[in-house]
């Protein structure tokens, strides 16, 4: 999957949830999210980005996925 795409998709899912007062709510919700809808390897994708900077991720998303990083991980089979 193009990172790009995942970026803006990760970055829209941000925009729903910052609006959240609660900002532990709003990162558990934004993890809770990708971890529920999107596919493994969309998820080892968008974390690999941020490991590596994670250039163009909103702050509030890419602290969703840094701290729920291990649920995010998919899972050896």
């Amino acid at each position: 999957m193009d990172t790009d795409n995942l970026i803006r998709m990760a970055n829209r899912i941000d925009q729903f949830f910052e609006a959240m007062p609660d900002r532990a709510e709003a990162l558990d919700g934004i993890a809770t999210h990708i971890q529920k809808f999107w596919a493994p390897p969309m998820r080892a994708e968008i974390l690999s980005h941020l490991q590596s900077g994670g250039e163009g991720l909103m702050p509030l998303v890419a602290e969703a996925i840094r701290l729920r990083a291990e649920h995010l991980m998919p899972r050896a089979r």
